[in-house]
């Protein structure tokens, strides 16, 4: 028996299921390892000791590079001086006038732990301010795990979807209908930087529904608040659609903003700032310092490399790479999404059934990626580490082929 599976044994007589939450193997395929030991640049490895070019980044958080000697050394030194204590260290501050000097619509930052801690964060913000219960989102659209957001209805009530109406993404007549319904209470709109909804292609947000729900939210006097959880520091460092000229009133991070330590924020406008200092929204951990500055640190070296473009310019790479091998084998694929969070799909798969058989084919090949979900490049992609990958991800449509056959 593998150590893989020997763990798995032993943790199902201890934790439900053996495993839960979107890192739960069970839900990714057979070949998919459960547990992992080891982490260095943008490599990883698992309990048996197997080998992978990590093109998940941890499912997002990491960004500059599993155990960053410098976010080592930040998080390491603030340890050594305190971590949880009475309150919070100085290093609050200073992260919160980093975010505030980096990030233009950013006139205040607030610090939780996780991402749905941020959305909610967010939306209770927005409902302190405007004094209403209703928030626009995005059918299909991944923003946490709290019962208002939850993909799984299991421990749910309807009463705490109630304050939710979907639309269309990129649908701005949707929005507006959305609005309609509400019928005047409309506390916020939440939409991501871009559709990145689980099991299907990604989608760019069209600007003129940017500015469309920009202007709706003006409109109603709502909030509009960018869900920036997942694309977050890999876009633009100002926000991911500062490129398309929209600025939201609040916006929400994590995943990758502390390079693996457990950090998220809301930054938000001067003129939610008030209603921002009415709530009671706290937790015993959330001003933990040690993450503070590892926050600190991976904002500061992705300012100076200029992360979002050395990204870019590493998932480029990958995506001209398997693009070429994909014609050479025969096969039509998409890839969608923006290159530094990509995602790829095979024409005539609806039950993704190649696409998660060519992703089984890249773990043998030591490549660690996903059939349902999207990938997340980061700063330690060298061209070395995308050449690396390119090579398992060609090996994987010959596979591939051999199983199935040309397209």
């Amino acid at each position: 028996m593998s150590l893989d599976a020997s763990l798995r044994a032993r943790a199902a007589k201890v934790i439900p299921g053996g495993m839960y939450g979107h890192l739960n193997a069970a839900l990714h395929g057979d070949r998919y390892p459960q547990f992992f030991v080891r982490a260095e640049g943008a490599r990883q490895w698992d309990a048996d000791g197997r080998e992978y070019v990590d093109l998940m980044c941890s499912w997002g958080p990491m960004i500059v590079g599993h155990r960053n000697p410098r976010v080592e050394a930040a998080a390491a030194a603030q340890q050594a001086e305190g971590d949880c204590l009475n309150g919070p260290g100085p290093v609050m501050v200073e992260l919160a006038e980093l975010l505030v000097d980096l990030i233009p619509s950013a006139d205040w930052a607030m610090f939780s732990k996780n991402g749905t801690d941020a959305t909610t964060q967010a939306l209770m913000v927005a409902r302190a301010a405007t004094g209403r219960t209703k928030a626009l989102v995005a059918h299909g659209a991944y923003h946490g795990a709290d019962p208002w957001c939850t993909p799984g209805m299991s421990g749910v009530t309807p009463n705490q979807r109630a304050d939710t109406i979907e639309f269309t993404y990129n649908d701005l007549a949707g929005a507006e209908a959305a609005a309609a319904q509400a019928d005047g209470d409309v506390a916020a709109i939440l939409v991501t930087p871009f559709k990145h909804d689980s099991f299907e292609d990604q989608e760019p947000a069209d600007a003129e529904f940017a500015r469309g729900v920009r202007a709706l939210a003006d409109r109603l006097g709502a909030a509009l608040v960018i869900d920036d959880v997942r694309a977050g520091w890999r876009l633009d460092l100002r926000g991911s659609w500062e490129p398309l000229g929209v600025r939201p009133d609040l916006t929400a991070w994590s995943k990758a903003m502390a390079n693996g330590f457990p950090i998220a924020a809301v930054t938000g406008t001067d003129a939610l700032r008030g209603a921002a200092q009415t709530l009671y929204s706290t937790g015993s951990f959330w001003f933990s310092a040690t993450a503070m500055a590892a926050a600190k640190a991976t904002i500061e070296i992705l300012r100076e490399i200029d992360g979002p473009a050395l990204m870019h310019r590493a998932g480029t790479r990958l995506r001209e790479g398997i693009a070429a091998q994909a014609a050479a084998h025969g096969f039509v694929v998409r890839q969608t999404g923006p290159v530094q969070v990509p995602w790829l799909s095979f024409e005539d798969d609806d039950t993704l059934e190649k696409g998660i058989a060519w992703a089984g084919a890249c773990l043998e090949e030591g490549v660690y990626l996903h059939a349902w979900h999207n990938w997340f490049l980061s700063a330690a992609h060298t061209d070395e580490e995308i050449d690396r990958a390119l090579q398992g991800t060609d090996a994987a449509f010959a596979k591939l082929r051999a199983a199935y056959g040309a397209d």
